[in-house]
């Protein structure tokens, strides 16, 4: 970061922040500088990930539009391995949403009831009610 910065200038930095601001506010103001240039270093750091990402994508988009029009047969192996990066993403992503089979024995309820069972319930419900 300090590339054309060496010692003696930093040196004269310090010294002249110290006439300018006193001994009680420079490391208040050292504090403040350091923390804005960490978070500029983020956000360019976070713009550059997304511009890496992006573009990525748009290269696999092309490949796949590639791949496409050749039919998806006799494939260069470049565009081979972006189609088999693309299946393993979307597989990635559908993971996550799939329902996991309950067994009937673990839950309380039967998942789905019989015609027998629903009218069974139905009756036992009437017939707890009191007449009146």
């Amino acid at each position: 970061m300090f590339d054309g910065i060496g010692f003696m200038e930093l040196l004269l930095i310090g010294i002249l922040g110290l006439v300018v601001l006193g001994p009680e506010r420079l490391p208040v103001a050292v504090r403040s500088i350091t923390g804005w240039i960490r978070a500029m270093k983020r956000m360019a750091n976070s713009v550059k990930d997304e511009l890496e990402q992006e573009l990525k994508i748009e290269e696999l988009h092309s490949d796949l539009k590639k791949a496409e029009s050749q039919g998806l047969k006799n494939l260069s192996p470049e565009l081979q391995e972006s189609i088999d990066q693309l299946k393993s993403a979307a597989q990635s992503v559908n993971r996550p949403y799939k329902v996991e089979d309950i067994s009937p024995a673990s839950s309380s309820a039967p998942v789905n009831p019989t015609p027998a069972e629903t009218k069974t319930a139905e009756t036992s419900a009437t017939s707890e009610k009191p007449n009146g």
